[in-house]
């Protein structure tokens, strides 16, 4: 992270509209905070049957400010990961969330803010954590889409009108409250600039994160088999630069692969884990039926491949294939139309201004007009990405977010 800060530092000095990305990133990220303050003081919150577990530690003064200014950063999936910083995966349905982002903001809280210890109590500590630390990520996010930008679009005014809209799209309160979105993002857009600057390697590493802070970074190994795909078509890569691209696949897979073994270890192997669960805890899961990782084996550890996290999604979450294709669930598909509308504009777009590449899939040069901008070559696997991520959100997800992951 040193060497991208010092990198940023020396093009901040001769790049007007990098120095303007930060600065309107900033200022995004301020005023998403002062309105959600706002918001938080003046609206009820809703009733929700959420993840809502209870504080352990009694509340000072300085806690009851830090809930005021922060509190609504913390709701929904936001309860999950700051739950895991602060006791671990004690619920089988903690394990959908991926360790990255509640291990740093957690380093965070235990590291230099454990003065503030006797002032505030830890999960307070993990919510400043987390505002500080979603505000650098999703500034920095926003700085490696402009260079990113730069080198697939060829074009530093473009570059820059992204990097715009990206720090004031609808899903920015998703960059601000303490979700793994913005630690994502900044992962996946440096790693994809890296594989443009032909920094195999580099850029895995960067996929490596992002595959630690949400399981869809996976999908990121898709870029790298495409490099490969490209370099044995036009027979420019050599077993040296096929084997780099094998190791950076394994690379990307390997955080998910780790993932999910501790997972199959915590929860299958009942001689796992001498530590106690406090009671809060214990009756939190009985009410509500939650799972604990000291309770029966359960149904999952006997699959062929046992996944705790396909497992999690659809037993607590009900994704699967057109399992949201409900009746009741028309408000939400109406909730995503205008996102799903726009990414099929831009896969249209982008397809009939070139049928011959995409019908190559991009792999061979093909005569066309367009060089650089939106229509240019180089931007037609993030075309194929997007639609990817349409299609799968659409039949598979909780539709009302799969705006934000088609953005993402």
């Amino acid at each position: 992270m040193g060497w991208y800060w010092s990198n940023c530092k020396l093009r901040c000095s001769h790049d007007p509209f990098l120095q303007e990305v930060i600065y309107f990133s900033l200022w995004c990220r301020g005023l998403t905070l002062l309105m959600q303050v706002a918001f938080n003081l003046l609206i009820p919150d809703h009733s929700a049957d959420a993840f809502s577990p209870p504080r352990l530690e009694p509340s000072t003064s300085a806690d009851h400010i830090v809930e005021l200014l922060f509190g609504g950063l913390g709701r929904w999936d936001a309860e999950h990961f700051l739950f895991v910083a602060e006791h671990g995966y004690v619920y089988e349905h903690n394990m959908a969330f991926f360790p990255l982002f509640p291990l740093i903001i957690g380093g965070l809280a235990r590291g230099p803010l454990l003065p503030l210890a006797g002032l505030l109590r830890l999960h307070s500590r993990l919510l400043i954590s987390s505002a500080f630390l979603n505000c650098i990520c999703s500034t920095l996010a926003a700085v490696s889409l402009y260079l990113l930008g730069c080198v697939t679009l060829q074009s530093r005014r473009s570059a820059f009108l992204a990097a715009l809209l990206f720090c004031m799209s609808p899903i920015s309160i998703f960059m601000t409250t303490g979700y793994s979105e913005s630690l994502y993002a900044l992962t996946t857009f440096t790693g994809l600039w890296q594989l443009q600057k032909c920094r195999i390697l580099c850029g895995s590493v960067f996929f490596s994160l992002a595959s630690a802070a949400r399981s869809n970074g996976v999908v990121n190994a898709g870029f790298l088999l495409y490099l490969a795909m490209k370099a044995v078509v036009h027979r420019k890569g050599n077993c040296g630069q096929l084997m780099k691209t094998v190791y950076g696949i394994l690379l990307v897979i390997l955080p998910f692969a780790l993932f999910q073994g501790f997972c199959y270890v915590r929860s299958c192997l009942q001689s796992y884990g001498t530590d106690q669960i406090p009671q809060e805890l214990v009756e939190l899961a009985v009410k509500k039926g939650y799972r604990v990782h000291k309770e029966l084996i359960p149904a999952w550890c006997s699959f062929s491949f046992p996944l705790a996290y396909s497992h999690i999604q659809s037993e607590y979450w009900d994704v699967g294939l057109l399992r949201y294709f409900k009746l009741q669930q028309l408000p939400n598909f109406l909730l995503a139309l205008p996102v799903l509308i726009l990414s099929i504009a831009t896969i249209t777009e982008y397809a009939s201004s070139n049928l011959e590449l995409c019908r190559t899939l991009g792999l061979y040069k093909v005569h066309s007009k367009h060089t650089n901008g939106f229509y240019g070559p180089q931007v037609f696997v993030y075309v194929a990405h997007l639609a990817a991520l349409t299609v799968f959100g659409f039949l598979c997800m909780h539709v009302q977010v799969n705006g934000f992951f088609a953005i993402i």
